[in-house]
């Protein structure tokens, strides 16, 4: 059985950094498509960006050039690097691992953008 849990979240102020890390266990790690989502209260789950295989990343529009997915195939883990952080940033981060039609949750971290 897959697992993701997830580390990181905690309260910056706007502007600030934090970088989220995934931990994945349960298959091979580097034959799953691994991603970042994120809800924020009373909204859709949305994709914040994804890492292939191969290294190959998609990341929305909102946080192109601020966030940063990165994997290391060693370590079973997947990273999120989120930099000039907004308060349109807070939200419940979740670590998302795909392979064919298995499709794995972490339980979330809270990230919170505020002074």
């Amino acid at each position: 059985q897959v697992q993701l849990v997830e580390s990181g979240g905690g309260l910056v102020q706007p502007g600030g950094s934090l970088r989220l890390s995934c931990a994945f266990s349960g298959s091979i790690f580097r034959f799953w498509v691994m991603g970042w989502y994120r809800q924020a209260p009373g909204q859709q789950r949305d994709m914040v960006a994804t890492i292939t295989p191969g290294g190959s990343t998609v990341a929305a529009d909102s946080v192109k050039g601020r966030f940063t997915i990165s994997r290391d195939n060693a370590r079973n883990t997947v990273y999120l690097q989120m930099n000039s952080l907004k308060p349109e940033d807070t939200a419940v981060y979740y670590c998302n691992g795909r392979m064919g039609s298995s499709n794995y949750w972490g339980q979330g971290t809270q990230v919170t953008v505020s002074s």
